[in-house]
């Protein structure tokens, strides 16, 4: 039996709850938020799926992160505190014997990325970044398709992530880039990562944004010619509602995914007619809470996604920010 802390409760601590809740073999025994009020509100977010109903029975909640390690109540957490706290309260969890499943981003810079990293080294303890699309069923079959090869190469994709800025959390601190990192940081760095998830990490970007980079588009440049694009966006009218999608074209199929349409996913083949293929069950949350319970569990499973990869997730992203600032290619 795995016991599990979720270490700060608000939107995506609420998801990490239903889906740990959820998991034979799990207990979920502490939570630990700073906000006493916060386990009373309401769900926000911009995806569904985040526990509105919390029962309370046999969890432990704490106010104070040092009470919480000093409990010895977990053996795993959920760490979804603002992105500014993940390297601190990261180390010292690990540091007290404890594994950690940190949200994304990994940190708001490269050495704080390399502090996690030497942390998890130095306690031998599981740490895995919370990159949740390379989980998703459909990125995952997307990932497939492209590496079997089986329609050509790669001629082209463009990615889109577009929603209003979040306003759920009472601190608001998604609006302080010093501690969000931004829309860039927080939100668009789900395509970046599945970029390089996909194609590996391109030799230079181009970006261009607005000035408060509340919306970016970026070019990732290969040596292949592909052409790869990305648009983040948090400035859309909140009755736009959210949209994550892609379109990939392939020398001979275009693959298509789009939250907001009905079939959401499609293959689109040079022969034949479209098609939606058959993918994982569940949501990217679950499975990537699947895959750090295996891990913790000390089972086998597909390398998915390595520290060194999340860390070089955040330098592709940083390199977008300084393009867009620079208005010039950089290269990585």
């Amino acid at each position: 039996m795995i016991r599990v802390g979720i270490v700060g409760f608000g939107f995506m601590g609420r998801m990490h709850y239903r889906c740990w809740r959820a998991m034979p073999g799990v207990k979920v025994t502490a939570i630990c938020e700073g906000n006493p009020k916060a386990l009373e509100a309401a769900a926000g977010g911009n995806v569904a799926g985040a526990a509105d109903a919390i029962d309370p029975g046999g969890v432990a909640t704490f106010t104070e992160f040092d009470k919480f390690l000093a409990s010895k109540s977990v053996d795993a957490i959920s760490l979804t505190l603002p992105t500014f706290l993940h390297a601190d309260f990261t180390a010292r969890a690990l540091d007290a014997g404890v594994h950690v499943l940190c949200e994304k981003p990994m940190a708001l810079n490269v050495a704080d990325c390399d502090r996690m990293i030497a942390a998890a080294k130095r306690s031998g303890k599981v740490l895995q970044i919370g990159h949740c699309i390379r989980f998703w069923p459909e990125y995952v079959k997307t990932r497939e398709l492209v590496q079997r090869g089986e329609y050509g190469k790669v001629v082209g994709a463009s990615f889109r992530r577009l929603g209003a800025m979040p306003t759920w959390d009472a601190a608001n601190w998604f609006a302080d880039e010093q501690r969000s990192g931004g829309m860039t940081l927080d939100l668009h760095i789900h395509d970046s990562d599945y970029v390089h998830h996909l194609f590996g990490l391109p030799r230079a970007v181009f970006a261009t944004s607005d000035a408060t980079r509340s919306h970016i588009v970026t070019s990732y440049l290969y040596d292949n010619g592909a052409s790869i694009a990305a648009e983040g966006c948090w400035r859309m009218m909140s009755s736009f509602g959210f949209e994550m999608s892609f379109n990939i074209v392939l020398e001979r199929a275009t693959i298509v995914f789009d939250c907001t349409r009905t079939p959401a996913f499609r293959v689109c083949p040079k022969d034949g007619k479209p098609f939606t293929p058959d993918v994982l069950p569940g949501d990217g949350y679950t499975r990537q809470i699947e895959h750090f319970a295996k891990k913790v569990r000390g089972e086998k499973v597909e390398e998915v996604l390595t520290l060194e990869q999340s860390r070089e997730s955040i330098r592709l992203v940083l390199a977008e920010k300084e393009s867009a600032q620079r208005k010039e290619i950089v290269k990585l």
